[in-house]
């Protein structure tokens, strides 16, 4: 077995002081460098070929092979395989190819500035990212460790805390750790105000007033925080809906019929880094789906043009389906055969003529089949009765 010619190595503000003996000896032996502006000031090797990011970041593939055999390195902040470019090329090299030489990250080191136990906080990036998706993870008492995007992005974040009663959330804006230039911005969520420099990290401490909104990750979230126009999965038919979908870490979720978007939503806030696509042929429930997506804290909702079976051409292999809308026989049998190995699939029902389809489909392939009755009080003059909500059949089954 060859020697790994490419090193992915991790610098801190401290540049070539903070690293081990092993690590600056293969910086300086080092015939090509790749990095941004401020890592080849930290770990400068005249003798090497310098290479900045490139734009897009996915020409950087190209690159690196150009140069396969060469004794190449890769500068990351911190921890290369930690929110960091590491992952991402060891997705394109084989493990042989490939050294990984670990620093502290930032957010070890916004802990330690913190007095934080990273056994007890969430860790975000919002760095290339949509900001929106911290908004997610904006509960009570919980704390966030989260890298930035730019100067701008702390008041935006504020912003998001202060509009959903989280105002008095202390904030710590952490820049240049471990440098002589290090510093540190406090301030409460509501009126912050700092400029602070572009690249940092921000600690964020979730303190909620008692008007704000409590909206969890499990599914179940209120009607009333969907835009919609009527035709929707209910709190508690989604609920269910999502329980037999069963979300997990990186799965892939088709959304058929769309709708307003809900079902979608609620399973990219159940699991973490989780896909979802919704088809839809509808502008304006599209454009319903994607307001909700962004004010949930998951921008990252897909949304697709299209009838089934032909708007399915050419998604990415799903891990769980749900059939909200559209439903045929004809529906089915395309998104079954697209359904990945210990797939979950669901359809609900509401109409008497897709119920007996329902039906029908279950006689054929198996899986559960039940009916969701909820009724919910409402007031009935001066006294309260209950208001039953319209009968769904859902029907479900894991692809074997």
């Amino acid at each position: 077995m060859s020697a790994p010619w490419l090193h992915i190595i991790g610098i801190g503000e401290d540049g070539l002081e903070g690293l081990t003996p092993a690590s600056r000896a293969v910086i300086e032996a080092a015939e090509v460098i790749v990095g941004g502006a401020r890592h080849h000031v930290l770990a400068a090797n005249p003798g090497a070929e310098t290479l900045s990011w490139p734009s897009p970041f996915d020409a950087l593939i190209d690159e690196l092979k150009a140069r396969r055999g060469k004794r190449v390195v890769v500068l990351a902040t911190g921890d290369p395989l930690w929110f960091s470019v590491g992952a991402r090329l060891g997705r394109y090299f084989t493990a042989d190819e490939i050294t990984f030489h670990p620093q502290v990250s930032a957010f070890q080191l916004a802990a330690a500035r913190m007095g934080w136990s990273m056994a007890d906080l969430e860790t975000l990036t919002v760095h290339g990212r949509p900001v929106e998706q911290m908004i997610a993870f904006i509960q009570p008492d919980v704390r966030l460790l989260i890298l930035t995007t730019g100067e701008e992005t702390p008041l935006q974040i504020a912003k998001f805390l202060t509009e959903r009663g989280f105002g008095q959330s202390r904030m710590t804006v952490l820049a240049a750790m471990g440098g002589a230039d290090e510093a540190r911005f406090d301030g409460l969520a509501q009126s912050w105000g700092h400029e602070v420099p572009a690249f940092n990290t921000l600690a964020v401490e979730c303190i909620a007033a008692p008007d704000a909104a409590l909206l969890p990750r499990v599914p179940g979230l209120p009607d009333e925080v969907f835009s919609h126009d009527g035709t929707m999965t209910k709190r508690e038919v989604r609920a269910a809906t999502l329980a037999k979908l069963i979300p997990m870490r990186g799965g892939v979720l088709w959304d058929v019929g769309t709708g307003c978007g809900s079902v979608a939503v609620e399973w990219l806030r159940a699991a973490r880094y989780s896909k979802a696509i919704g088809i839809e042929p509808r502008a304006d429930r599209r454009t319903m789906a994607a307001q909700n997506a962004l004010a949930l804290g998951v921008p990252s909702l897909r949304l697709v043009d299209g009838m089934v079976p032909g708007a399915l051409h050419g998604l990415e292999p799903p891990d769980a389906i749900f059939i909200g809308g559209g439903l045929s026989v004809e529906t089915f049998e395309a998104c079954w055969a697209a359904l990945r190995p210990l797939g979950r699939l669901v359809a609900n029902a509401v109409t008497l003529e897709s119920q007996a389809t329902l039906i029908a489909l279950h006689d054929t392939h198996g899986g559960d089949l039940v009916q969701i009755s909820i009724s919910r009080a409402e007031g009935l003059g001066p006294l309260t009765g209950w208001k039953p909500l319209r009968p769904v059949v859902q029907w479900s089954l894991i692809k074997r």
